[in-house]
């Protein structure tokens, strides 16, 4: 992806967040200088790679099958392994119309989908096998604001806004925005993108990025290169 188009993503997705009366933390709209400038200020943001993450999963195709996430908070995996302290993560994502979040599950990761407004959010749900990977013919149980909902393999969930889901690890899941761009809130475990996104399909998390400008606020991806 071009740094250029990152910067628009992050203008459009900011003027959306705010439209649904939310409001991103300061530290989201801190320059890339500003952000070294507070280095040892900020080691929890940084360490926990809350911050800007917008990706194209390394297909080239944003439009088509792509996402925005802002990750606002994140706990720590030795605090969850512990079972105490910050074990939980939220993030604000966005899912235009028709754009693909391919079909993913997480081994450790257990998640709230929300649409927070918009459109309609699609989610598209398949089991697991005995060892959780990703199996066409099994369906599962998963919970709609609380309430038990078996699905089929390859059921198609349509979240309105207030909707939610609960995804637990080893359920395999792909969204997208039906008639509109969708504002998604995640709750979640804490999160870790380096490790826990399974992909059906072989392909990455995290876009290249062609640096035809100057970026106007760092991602999650870029804080090892820019800030160490």
């Amino acid at each position: 992806m071009k740094r250029s188009g990152i910067n628009k993503i992050m203008a459009e997705a900011d003027d959306m967040i705010r439209s649904h009366g939310f409001c991103l933390p300061p530290f989201a709209y801190w320059t890339p200088d500003q952000l070294k400038a507070r280095k040892a200020d900020v080691g929890h943001v940084i360490g926990a790679r809350c911050g800007w993450d917008i990706t194209d999963y390394g297909d080239g195709r944003f439009d088509e099958m792509g996402l925005f996430l802002f990750t606002l908070r994140n706990g720590l995996l030795a605090d969850l392994q512990r079972g105490g302290g910050m074990c939980y993560a939220e993030k604000l994502l966005i899912s235009r119309q028709d754009q693909l979040s391919p079909m993913h599950t997480h081994v450790i990761k257990a998640e709230d989908i929300i649409n927070r407004g918009g459109a309609t959010l699609v989610v598209e749900l398949f089991g697991s096998d005995d060892e959780g990977r990703f199996a066409g013919d099994r369906g599962g149980t998963v919970w709609l604001d609380g309430i038990r909902h078996s699905y089929g393999p390859g059921e198609k969930l349509q979240l309105h806004p207030g909707e939610s889901v609960t995804l637990r690890p080893g359920d395999w899941h792909a969204f997208w925005g039906e008639g509109g761009d969708v504002l998604i809130g995640e709750v979640s475990t804490v999160n870790d993108d380096e490790t826990d996104n399974i992909f059906r399909e072989p392909i990455g998390r995290f876009a290249e990025i062609e640096e035809d400008e100057a970026p106007m606020h760092l991602l999650v991806s870029d804080y090892c290169k820019w800030l160490d």
